[in-house]
């Protein structure tokens, strides 16, 4: 429903009587005792860096029970309690294979080397004196989704916990193809092989054509420096690709004619195909949304509400989104805010009027390329049930008569099945 078409049922009083109800109720509820005491003394002082409000203490990320001792793993952004299309900061979901270390950057210092005529060092004051460019981009866990393999579905799931494990920032750094060109590149090199300075030495491999493409040597997120759990103070973003090459904490780059094949891409972020093929290096996030709200676990009363959520895909920018309110019988489209950046996420809406009766919605994007999101029995056509990524099925909520959300996925046929091929999720996520 557009909004032209709300505004028509408004007038004919179709719809007007979930805004009565709800105006009516307004007027007649009282101010809270004590509500107004606030005004009889002054408020804080100033304040260095600001602080969120206390009363905002329960907006955080979604961490695995299992995983809060540990040094690998992820934790999700809480998409339902977010607005806009911006992450912040301090709610950019995590992936790290040795947990977070603390670099100074006073001794930070980037290396590239390999097939090139000049090795080179930066330090982060030469980065920064480095023409710059700021982008928006999202970045996606290869594992987001990783509740999608198991069946039956998780009737406790969130939002968060379905696509949780993505997240969009502004950054800001360098491009690397301004690094690649001061460096010279021999004949023959084809391949970077960047490495973290965690403790995992986390290392992949990137094609140069990427690299020589969109990828930034980015030291800055959302206007400050990059959080450390993001990288600080230097990664790499490689847009619309999956986040476990988006190397972190980087300190080197050598530049090769082959790929390095290291730990970190074969023994993870490899793709178990349906047909029993293994696939390496299938870097590209295909089309996702997800309905924010109403979504699991949530609770909705009858009358208007704004279907709303998030949409993005690593092939370029989203151009469609449909909601379906039938379990995916029929489709309707919905609006998008803002105008859709390349390989950034974007916000959807639709205005929809609920009669109380039990219903599926969902919804599913559409990209620039013609890509769009498969039902789950599409999904697993092609994929092998015990894989561990790549999921980006349609995500299903179903409402009850109640008014209560819960996972509205279907259970499939064949054997139980937990997540991944040995009981993990496909980031460390959950078990």
């Amino acid at each position: 429903m557009n909004r032209r078409k709300l505004l028509q049922l408004l007038s004919k009083g179709a719809a007007a009587g979930a805004f009565v109800k709800l105006s009516g109720g307004l007027a007649q509820s009282k101010i809270p005792q004590g509500a107004t005491d606030i005004m009889k003394v002054l408020g804080t002082t100033l304040r260095e860096y600001g602080e969120r409000s206390e009363f905002e203490k329960d907006v955080i990320r979604y961490i695995s029970p299992n995983l809060r001792s540990r040094h690998t793993g992820a934790d999700f952004s809480p998409l339902e309690k977010l607005d806009g299309v911006i992450t912040p900061s301090s709610l950019h979901f995590e992936r790290h294979h040795g947990g977070v270390p603390n670099v100074n950057p006073a001794d930070y210092r980037l290396v590239i080397h390999g097939m090139v005529e000049r090795p080179l060092m930066f330090t982060l004051q030469d980065l920064k004196r480095l023409p710059s460019v700021t982008r928006t981009y999202f970045i996606e866990c290869a594992g987001n989704g990783q509740n999608g393999y198991r069946n039956p579905p998780d009737m406790t799931l969130t939002a968060t916990r379905s696509r949780g494990l993505v997240s969009n920032s502004s950054w800001t750094g360098v491009p690397l193809s301004i690094l690649l060109k001061e460096a010279g590149l021999k004949e023959g090199a084809r391949w970077l092989i960047p490495e973290g300075q965690d403790a995992a030495a986390y290392t992949r491999s990137l094609p140069l054509e990427k690299a020589l493409d969109d990828v930034l040597v980015a030291y800055a997120q959302n206007g400050e420096a990059i959080r450390p759990e993001q990288g600080y103070p230097v990664r790499l973003v490689v847009p619309g690709w999956e986040g476990s090459i988006q190397v972190k904490w980087l300190r080197r780059i050598q530049v090769t004619d082959t790929p390095v094949m290291s730990k970190d891409e074969t023994s993870e972020y490899t793709d178990v195909m349906a047909d029993g093929k293994i696939y390496a290096f299938t870097w590209v996030m295909d089309p996702e949304s997800i309905i924010t709200y109403p979504s699991g676990l949530q609770q909705i009363s009858r009358g208007f509400h704004e279907i709303r959520g998030l949409a993005w895909s690593g092939h370029g920018r989203i151009r469609r989104v449909e909601i379906s309110l039938d379990g995916g019988k029929t489709w309707k489209q919905a609006s998008l805010e803002p105008a859709p950046d390349a390989l950034s996420v974007v916000r959807f809406k639709y205005n929809w009027v609920w009669d109380g009766r039990e219903t599926v919605i969902m919804s599913r994007a559409w990209d620039e390329k013609g890509n769009t999101q498969p039902t789950q029995e599409e999904f697993f056509a092609k994929w092998a049930r015990n894989n561990r990524y790549h999921y980006n099925a349609i995500q299903a909520w179903r409402i009850g008569a109640d008014g209560k959300v819960v996972n509205g996925d279907k259970t499939l046929a064949g054997a139980p099945a937990r997540l991944g091929a040995v009981g993990r999720g496909g980031c460390g996520g959950e078990s």
